[in-house]
């Protein structure tokens, strides 16, 4: 058991399956208390009821002030977990940037402006952020997608080098191919690049809950990913030119 959740008053956005229900699975496991969201309200009922937590269904933006009075008061955890794997060029509708924009990125400034005074007033509080590799390395046929999740990973960084020294924990959640209804929605570009490493959504609760014991930013459940991180850095030409052979061979697939 991890005793920084024991009994903690943890929120989980996009809970109704995939990722996010293992998360609410696990940390209610821990022995935390636990807030299910999700937009669909039929899903994130039937997880709560599973693991004797509470339901909130909605918008992942606006549900902080009903989770908090749900939890009697206070919230310890928030994975701001909910996302959209949205595909396309820079061609994509701007509705679709739009959207990808407000989910994946400013769901979780919304969230963060609600409850860090509240953290910062107590000296305490954990922030997930389930962003993706591609906000690490990108992701070829999903424009939308890779450059939010990297805005994602952005926002959980600043996060926490700005509020670490005043008792904020920040955990960025990183892996690549995860088998859930976002892998098989990702098409014949997640088949290639993802498909063959995807882990099942429990391995990245295992990945999470190890990187809160030994207080880590940075979660990789594809510990390879801080391998191809590196090599992008150090060669950003080469790591481009690599990408761009897998885009190449992706069109010629297709």
């Amino acid at each position: 058991m991890v005793e920084a959740v024991q009994d903690a008053g943890v929120v989980v956005t996009g809970a109704g399956g995939g990722i996010g229900a293992a998360l609410a699975r696990r940390f209610a496991a821990e022995g935390a208390r636990v807030v299910v969201n999700d937009l669909d309200a039929d899903r994130a009922r039937a997880v709560a009821e599973e693991i004797g937590g509470i339901a909130v269904p909605g918008d992942a933006s606006a549900i902080v002030a009903e989770a908090r009075e749900a939890l009697g008061g206070t919230v310890d955890v928030y994975c701001a977990n909910a996302g959209l794997g949205s595909g396309g060029t820079e061609a994509a509708p701007e509705e679709v940037w739009a959207n990808a924009w407000d989910v994946n990125v400013m769901a979780h400034v919304r969230a963060a402006h609600a409850l860090i005074p509240a953290w910062l007033e107590r000296g305490s509080g954990r922030f997930v952020s389930t962003v993706s590799a591609a906000g690490l390395l990108s992701m070829i046929g999903a424009a939308p997608y890779s450059v939010t999740k990297h805005g994602a990973y952005a926002f959980a960084e600043w996060l926490s080098l700005t509020y670490r020294h005043r008792g904020l924990k920040v955990h960025a959640i990183c892996p690549q191919g995860v088998r859930t209804d976002m892998l098989t929605a990702a098409g014949s570009a997640g088949e290639l690049v993802l498909a063959p490493t995807a882990v099942a959504p429990e391995a990245v609760a295992d990945a999470l809950f190890e990187g809160i014991a030994e207080d880590r930013f940075l979660i990789l459940p594809h510990p390879e990913v801080a391998a191809y991180y590196q090599a992008r850095a150090a060669d950003p030409d080469r790591w481009m030119t690599n990408m761009n052979h897998l885009q190449q061979k992706w069109e010629a697939d297709a």
